[in-house]
């Protein structure tokens, strides 16, 4: 592979087609498979994704059966269990056009790429749909899982604000400028997923009342009723148990059943530190909310 050709021709913003040709020492020329030199240049590159577009929809959940609502395709295959599926496949009764797709993507995990997609070319748009949307549309083969829970730094702060926007919007949250979320950045927990935030929470500290705030807690609409709310909130509580605070509150006019389900009570408002008390919006009248950490 002609990884310094390839990489030039890409730093010029050009886009490289290459063809099923390969050509020994000797002059002597090989007629390839497009899917053998796909995998082995992705590899070369060290890519990020391979991406087959083909007449294979996926890989489904039970490849032996029909597709059905109770065997849909599996949107998310780890590198080990797609190892496994591909050792059974020779004997399973499947067309022979999964196994040849499948055993690329392994072979590209195994050597570097980080993920290898097969979505089905019938289906308009699937390359954007695979990329962009949550679930995907066809299968994703990954060396390791791709969700992440952990502390937000400053390159998170524009996923943060494209989250929390139609929250802010609907009157759900209050406004947060980029300026307020880059200085806050590390007061953040996120959950990220291939490389897309899609829930937050900050922990506003109060250490001289032993409280903190937990302010901006959002989950995608993609993913709602999955239980990342709870996963997010649980790790604010660790955060907020480390640093020696006795509890934490939310301020919240919509969501306030939520936090009561998960051991939150209700206090008057002239509960709240005295910092936070003079901030308090009195016309929002949003409600308080403290649960113990300790």
């Amino acid at each position: 592979v002609d990884i310094a050709g390839i990489t030039r021709t890409l730093d010029m913003g050009a886009m490289v087609l290459l063809s099923p040709f390969g050509f020994s020492p000797t002059g002597e020329a090989f007629n390839l498979t497009m899917e053998e030199v796909a995998t082995s240049v992705a590899t070369a590159l060290q890519a990020d994704k391979l991406i087959f577009v083909t007449e294979v929809p996926g890989i489904r959940i039970d490849p032996t059966q029909p597709a059905s609502e109770d065997n849909p395709i599996d949107t998310e295959l780890p590198l080990a269990a797609a190892e496994k599926l591909l050792a059974t496949l020779p004997t399973a009764n499947l067309p022979t056009d999964i196994g040849f797709y499948l055993q690329h993507c392994v072979k590209a995990c195994k050597n570097g790429v980080e993920r290898s997609h097969i979505i089905p070319f019938a289906v308009d748009g699937a390359i954007l749909l695979e990329v962009y949307v949550h679930d995907g549309i066809g299968t994703m083969v990954v060396d390791e899982k791709l969700e992440s829970l952990r502390e937000a730094s400053e390159d998170d702060v524009g996923g943060i604000l494209q989250l929390i926007e139609p929250f802010e919007k609907d009157g759900t949250l209050v406004k947060r400028s980029r300026t307020e979320i880059e200085r806050d950045a590390g007061l953040y927990t996120v959950i990220e997923h291939d490389g897309v935030i899609f829930a937050c929470a900050a922990l506003y500290p109060y250490p001289e009342s032993k409280t903190a705030e937990m302010a901006a807690l959002t989950v995608s609409p993609d993913v709602q009723g999955q239980g990342d709310g709870e996963r997010v909130l649980k790790r604010i509580e660790q955060r907020a148990k480390a640093a020696g605070l006795d509890s934490i509150f939310v301020l919240t006019t919509r969501t306030t059943h939520w936090f009561l389900k998960r051991g939150f009570v209700l206090v008057d408002p002239d509960w709240l530190p005295e910092a936070r008390k003079r901030k308090y919006n009195w016309d929002r009248k949003s409600q308080v909310l403290v649960k113990k950490v300790s």
